[in-house]
Formats: C-alpha cells, sequence, structure tokens
C-alpha cells in the first residue's frame, strides 16, 4: 500500500482512535489492581499461595497467548476484543462473590484468557484498519497514546481505590471493576473491521483523486461506504478466510521463514518484558530509600508519570531511526541502574526517565513489528510476540528473586537495567547488516539501513 502522510484528515482515522482511546482506557480501569492482593491476604491466603496465583496466571496468558491469536485472524479480531473484558469481568464477579482460593485461581485464568483474547487482536485490527485508510504512519501515536490511556486508567484506580473501598467494601471494588470491563465490551462494539486480506506485492493502480484517503486497491474494491463504523454497511467476508489451524501455520510460518519479523518478534520481547517485569518490584525499590509508606505511593507516581509521557512522545520517538533507538535504550537503562543504586528518593526521577524510555522504546518495537508483517496472521504473529515476552518476564522474576535475595533490590535493579545496554548494542549492530523499515510504513521494507 501506498502511505498517505499522517496529517492528511480524516474522520475515520479519528473515529478508530477514540474507540481505540476509550477502550484501553475502560480496559484498565480495574479498581481491584491496586487492593487484590489485600483481598488475597484478609482472605486468609499465605504468601505462597498467592505466589502461585501470579504462577497460574502467567501460565494462562502464556498457553492462550497464540492460539487466540490465530482465532482472531480466522474469526474476527472485533469479536475478541469484544469477549476479552467480559472474561475479565466474570474474574472479578467471581472474586468478591466467592473469594476462596480455589475461585481466585480460577479468577486468574479468566483474568489471563481475557488478556490473551485482547493481546495482538488489538495490535493487528488498528494496525490493518489504519493500513487500509493509508493512514499506517500513524499506527506508532496511535498506539502510543492508547499506552497512556491505560497508563491514566491505572492511576485512576489507584486514586478511586481507596475510598470506594471505604464506602462499600471489597463487593464495591469489584463492581466497579465488572461495570468498567462491561463498558468496554460495549466499546469494542465500535471497531471497524475489513476481512479483505491486503495483497503482499499490489499490483500499480491508477492514482487516485487529490486528497482521498484511500488508495489500497483492496480496499477500493468495497463500496464507498462500507468503512465499517458502527452503523454502516460491512463488507461480506471473504471466501477465501483462513480458519484457524491455517491462520496458526501462516503466522508461525512467516516468523520461521522470515529473519526480519523473526528479530522484529524478539525485539518487542527483550525491550518490553525486563522493565514490565521490574514495574512489579517498584515498591520495594521505593520502600529501601527509607521513605515512610505513605509516601511510597508518592514515588511510584513519577515512574507511572513517565510511562505516560514515554507514550505520547511516540510521534518524535519514530524520527529517531534505528540508531537512535538504541541509544534511547541505552540511555534508559543506565538511568534505572544509576537512579536505582543511589538508594534515595531523588533516584526515582532517574527511574521514572528510565520508565519514560522503556515505553517509548516498547512502542517503537510494536510498530516495527507490525511494520514488517505482511502474511494473514497478523495478530498470531504479534501474539507469538506476547507469549515471548510474557516467557521472558518469568526469567526476569526468577533472576531477580535470586540477586535481590543475595545482594538486594537496587543491585536487582541494576544488574536487569544491564540487558538494555546490550540489547542496543544488538539493535545498532543490526540495521549495518540489512535495510529496516521506518515503523508504520505499511509493511514496505526501505532499501538503505537506518
Amino acid at each position: 500500500m501506498t502511505p498517505i502522510s499522517a496529517r492528511v484528515p480524516d474522520p475515520r482515522v479519528r473515529r478508530l482512535a477514540a474507540t481505540l482511546y476509550g477502550y484501553a482506557f475502560l480496559s484498565e480501569l480495574v479498581l481491584l489492581y491496586p487492593v487484590y492482593a489485600l483481598l488475597f491476604s484478609d482472605t486468609g491466603l499465605s504468601v505462597w499461595q498467592i505466589s502461585s496465583l501470579f504462577v497460574i496466571w502467567s501460565a494462562s496468558s502464556i498457553l492462550l497467548e497464540v492460539p487466540s491469536g490465530a482465532w482472531a485472524d480466522a474469526v474476527s479480531r472485533r469479536l475478541l476484543l469484544c469477549l476479552a473484558p467480559l472474561v475479565s469481568a466474570a474474574a472479578f464477579a467471581l472474586w468478591v462473590i466467592v473469594p476462596s482460593y480455589p475461585a481466585f485461581a480460577v479468577g486468574f485464568v479468566l483474568w489471563g484468557a481475557g488478556g490473551a483474547l485482547a493481546s495482538g487482536a488489538l495490535e493487528a485490527l488498528v494496525f490493518t484498519e489504519l493500513d487500509r485508510l493509508g493512514a499506517a504512519g500513524r499506527y506508532a501515536r496511535t498506539i502510543g497514546r492508547a499506552r497512556t490511556a491505560e497508563t491514566l486508567a491505572v492511576l485512576a484506580s489507584i486514586v478511586l481505590a481507596a475510598p470506594v473501598l471505604a464506602a462499600g467494601g471489597y463487593p464495591a471494588v469489584g463492581a466497579v471493576s465488572v461495570l468498567a470491563c462491561l463498558l468496554a465490551a460495549a466499546v469494542a462494539t465500535r471497531f471497524p473491521e475489513h476481512r479483505t486480506p491486503a495483497p503482499v506485492s499490489p499490483a500499480p493502480v491508477s492514482p487516485a483523486p487529490s486528497g482521498a484517503a484511500r488508495t489500497d486497491p483492496a480496499a477500493t474494491d468495497l463500496p464507498a461506504a462500507a468503512t465499517g463504523a458502527a452503523g454502516e454497511p460491512e463488507p461480506e467476508p471473504e471466501e477465501d478466510d483462513l480458519g484457524w489451524w491455517a491462520s496458526l501455520r501462516a503466522g508461525l510460518a512467516e516468523v520461521r521463514a522470515d529473519p526480519a519479523v523473526r528479530s522484529a518478534v524478539l525485539l518487542v520481547a527483550a525491550v518490553t518484558a525486563v522493565w514490565g517485569a521490574l514495574d512489579e518490584y517498584t515498591p520495594l525499590l521505593a520502600r529501601d530509600t527509607g521513605v515512610a509508606a505513605e509516601t511510597v505511593p508518592l514515588l511510584l507516581l513519577l515512574t507511572w508519570v513517565g510511562v505516560s509521557i514515554g507514550g505520547l512522545l511516540a510521534p518524535a520517538g519514530e524520527r529517531l531511526g534505528r540508531r537512535g533507538q538504541a541509544a534511547l535504550l541505552g540511555f534508559a537503562g543506565l538511568a534505572l541502574a544509576a537512579g536505582a543504586l543511589l538508594g534515595r528518593p531523588v533516584g526515582f526521577v532517574l527511574v521514572g526517565l528510565a520508565f519514560c524510555g522503556f515505553q517509548l522504546a516498547s512502542v517503537l518495537a510494536e510498530a516495527r513489528l507490525q511494520a514488517r508483517i505482511t502474511g494473514p496472521g497478523r495478530a498470531t504473529v504479534t501474539s507469538l510476540a506476547g507469549m515471548a515476552t510474557d516467557l521472558t518476564i518469568i526469567v526476569v522474576y526468577a533472576g531477580y528473586g535470586l540477586v535481590a535475595t543475595a545482594a538486594g533490590n537496587g543491585v536487582a535493579f541494576a544488574v536487569a537495567a544491564a540487558v538494555y545496554p546490550l540489547v542496543a548494542v544488538l539493535l545498532a549492530l543490526g540495521g549495518r547488516r540489512r535495510g529496516v523499515p521506518a515503523p508504520g510504513h505499511g509493511g514496505q521494507r526501505a532499501a538503505a539501513g537506518r
């Protein structure tokens, strides 16, 4: 597809983005987030039982990640985005209605399933629809703002959880969480979805009129009114749509056969997993600075502000190029190590700055992956990246526990942060060996290295 400038205004692009932001915010507006550990403890669970629940959560996500991605490619990505928050809502309702270890375990399986249903399907749908509208260049900024919407929802959950818990206890917190999920499912019905697969090597087409918002030959075969938005005609499903097994094989085959796609999958895992795992331990790092318990949330606020800003910087980050993104990763890793080893509250300024860089790098890595996928198994390939990330997170959890037990949280953070300069070197050297596409350019391969 010939990309159109990201500055071309198109109501359909804005409608897609608004739906995405609303869905992202509501999906993460879960007031149980900051208090579910307290719920488990107040129910009488021991520390090892709570830890076993986290393992169940991770395992369910890993096992269901790729199969759900293939399902999204074979059936409907929008359908899975509608189902995902409903499954999560069932988990939260179960927790507060029947609080017990078996209920918590089943709830984590459901929650993991909900995350797996949305993972891969969301990114694939957004990129495909933007590409169809000739606005693939907007993918990084759009998904970056969606990540910021998720972060703002988490912050809102932290702020709202305390008063809601005080007013109605865990049932009230659970009810609000379920309501947010139901609203997210309703918003998901507003996503456009076109099942027409874009050809890998499209034939030349006649120039579109000036100001046209679509030049994709596959898209121009559709009626002008068939934009896929709610209330508008939908195109008929393609007769050659792949089934679940064929979608799974197509996604796996693309990763196996295309080194560019494979390296992009690994880059997403390497960039996202380490800081994603370390985020769980930031309260311990904050407490080690010597501040009072009530001050810990204020230090954590610095990291969440950094994450929010990182998502918003995606448009500027796209101009960095491959070596610039490598430098970003290296700098963020050094900032995280320095802030963690400082052992003082002021160190969290550096931690927040590092998390800002990591969020930006994660968005750019996701955009690079979407730009490199050319086959019909886009959601499957994206889910493979998600599974690789989950597996790497488990490795980070194990390594962190060993290092922190022997040398403390600050050293554990610094050791984990050392991964990023290594990834940065590999990323920079990789650009010399082969050309890579700029993120968001509709899957077209650039001839020159960046």
